[in-house]
């Protein structure tokens, strides 16, 4: 994968050149977004696609599953591990555009698991750690999943970019998914699953991550191959199918 790297200059000639290069990129390649450590919630990046040859092969790196919440066969010969903030807009493009067709064609037919871990860039999402906990304490009263896509969904309500949220609205969610009001208050309250979130996260930074969302695919006996951006449902695939 050739990443290109887009900067704009303020003469008429370059500009002329770049919206030609822009569009031969758009043709020949994806756009994706991702939103980083460096404080950017808006970086675009133009990429081709070129098919791996034996000198092309991406490299392998190992990344843990832990302990966190999981869709799919246990045994399933390909691994997804998505590094995901809950406030990040490009995570949400990616739940919205990838996750459920991943979900029809390859988790629910037994081929794949998917593994969600918190990545949750706090200094531009000031909510992500919060939504990263609530989801945790979801997961106490079996309701991981539904705490995922209602917090994602509650933000494509309010439409593009970053959506600020707060704690009440988290907690006005989990009753509206049916969960033990009680119970998940004192649990977001008592930031029970701050140690566990922040593990997460450093789990990510060892393992290469920089920004969200990012997803390792693979297994633990051959390696994972990262992929980084709200890259594409066909990218994702592609990568899957050279897998299995």
């Amino acid at each position: 994968m050739k990443t290109i790297k887009v900067s704009f200059d303020v003469s008429k000639s370059t500009v002329a050149l770049l919206v030609f290069a822009l569009g031969i990129g758009y043709l020949l390649g994806n756009v994706f977004g991702v939103s980083s450590f460096t404080g950017k919630t808006t970086e675009i990046t133009a990429i081709t696609q070129t098919q791996p040859t034996q000198q092309q092969q991406p490299s392998k790196v190992q990344v843990s599953i832990d302990d966190d919440p999981s869709m799919g066969e246990k045994d399933a010969k390909v691994i997804v591990i998505e590094f995901s903030d809950f406030q990040c807009p490009f995570c949400r493009r990616s739940y919205t555009d990838t996750i459920s067709q991943l979900k029809k064609d390859y988790i629910d037919t037994g081929k794949v698991l998917f593994v969600y871990r918190d990545f949750p860039l706090s200094s531009i999402h000031p909510s992500a750690s919060s939504a990263a906990m609530a989801a945790n304490c979801a997961n106490e009263q079996g309701k991981f999943w539904e705490m995922h896509n209602k917090i994602f969904d509650e933000q494509n309500k309010q439409g593009q970019g970053t959506v600020q949220f707060s704690s009440d609205d988290l907690k006005k969610w989990a009753d509206e998914i049916g969960l033990d009001t009680d119970k998940f208050n004192s649990c977001l309250d008592s930031q029970k699953y701050k140690d566990e979130v922040d593990k997460d996260f450093q789990d990510g930074v060892t393992a290469g991550v920089t920004g969200t969302p990012t997803f390792y695919i693979g297994n633990p006996k051959d390696g994972y191959t990262e992929i980084v951006g709200a890259q594409p449902y066909s990218v994702i695939r592609q990568v899957i199918d050279s897998m299995l």
